[in-house]
């Protein structure tokens, strides 16, 4: 995709990864991604952000759209993660500039990451602002949004906030708005996205939205580093999804992952499963053979309940169920009611151990089941009553909350 101006004269110069499926190592993007970097064409011309270092000739091309590279006066750069830095030396090389804007931690990033000699740095912090002619540039610090290094910049002038990873999607797309595209992909997508990144952070992220209705900066138009830039009535909406995220209050709505040997802690999932819909909650069955981590961590994120189940192998859990539950940990989710079950063939640690595992997240624990080698009828009818319990312990929960 070429520059393309996304108010008077300025301008989205990034890149679109149609094929990127795997994102920072650790998580899907069955969308793809983009990249987004900004170009504000004023007295003192100034790029927001830039992409990764492989798409740093896309990014040239782009701002040849629109002027000569040579012509780039300032650079800010909001975020020092290799996607949205990795093509700044190439930019520093091609146009020289005056100034180079970061928060205190994105200039030891930089040094960290780059070969800065030379590099014309300016640290701004939370408050201070830079007049690049008829606009202002307003710096807000994000620390832990995601980043230590993270800051956003606000165009005072345009109402448009450049907002690093935060309100970001991970969908590459030929539209650079979110209202151009189906919106249940893009709630999808954008849940997706706050589950395995945003998550650990929602405490800072409330109160970044506090500190911005103190500011009273007037916002039509947000333009996260990933996906869809919002709009209109989009902008209000994105930014109450991102408080009831960071909330995280309960939903009646349950899943129920688990890894299995000889399928008998399977048929237990799904005799959970039973029992979560007939008590009136919904539910959604994984394997963590079948599904990936980040794939299931969206579905947890979206849960008021969580019900985990492993096979007791070599006197603990299942790795895959391991890995999940490592994962979930760094995520810090919260408010979840939750249990455990698990077959096994003789010594049966796994249920202590996926219970202990899930009390460490402070979750509400029920009382789960166990069955040796293949579950009875009786113990099937038990796993039933525990997909009741669950409910009822969340159904509780919420009418409390």
């Amino acid at each position: 995709m070429t520059a393309a101006e996304i108010k008077k004269d300025i301008y989205w110069i990034g890149a679109v990864d149609w094929d990127r499926r795997n994102f920072h190592g650790y998580s899907l993007s069955p969308q793809g991604t983009t990249y987004n970097a900004f170009l504000i064409k004023d007295q003192k011309n100034t790029v927001i952000d830039t992409v990764e270092d492989r798409f740093a000739g896309k990014l040239l091309c782009n701002i040849a759209h629109v002027m000569p590279p040579s012509e780039v006066d300032y650079i800010v750069v909001n975020h020092v993660e290799p996607d949205h830095s990795g093509a700044l030396p190439e930019l520093v090389k091609a146009c020289k500039p005056e100034k180079i804007f970061c928060s205190v931690m994105g200039e030891k990033a930089l040094k960290e990451y780059y070969d800065i000699s030379g590099w014309p740095l300016q640290v701004v912090k939370t408050g201070d602002s830079v007049s690049i002619g008829s606009r202002t540039l307003r710096f807000v610090e994000t620390r832990m949004l995601h980043w230590p290094d993270s800051m956003m910049t606000y165009v005072e002038e345009d109402k448009l906030l450049i907002s690093s990873d935060a309100f970001g999607q991970n969908y590459a797309t030929s539209a650079r708005f979110a209202d151009e595209v189906d919106q249940g992909e893009l709630a999808r997508q954008l849940s997706r996205y706050y589950a395995n990144i945003v998550l650990p952070f929602s405490s800072v992220t409330l109160k970044l939205l506090d500190e911005f209705g103190k500011l009273g900066w007037p916002v039509d138009m947000i333009a996260p580093d990933h996906g869809l830039i919002w709009r209109g009535e989009g902008v209000a909406r994105v930014l109450d999804d991102y408080r009831r995220f960071a909330l995280q209050k309960p939903v009646n709505r349950a899943v129920v992952f688990y890894d299995t040997m000889w399928r008998s802690t399977e048929r237990m999932a799904h005799a959970i499963a039973e029992g979560l819909v007939e008590a009136g909650t919904p539910v959604r069955v994984m394997s963590l053979k079948s599904d990936h981590h980040s794939d299931v961590m969206a579905e947890v994120f979206e849960a008021g309940a969580v019900v985990v189940g492993s096979a007791t192998h070599n006197n603990g859990v299942l790795p895959l169920v391991s890995a999940m539950l490592t994962y979930m940990k760094g995520l810090k989710p919260l408010n979840k009611v939750a249990a455990a079950f698990g077959s096994y063939g003789w010594s049966g640690e796994s249920l202590k151990l996926v219970n202990e595992a899930l009390a460490a997240m402070h979750f509400d624990m029920v009382e789960g089941v166990r069955a040796k080698n293949r579950p009875t009828h009786d113990q099937l009818k038990a796993c039933v009553e525990m997909g009741r319990n669950v409910a009822k312990t969340l159904q509780a929960k919420i009418a409390a909350s």
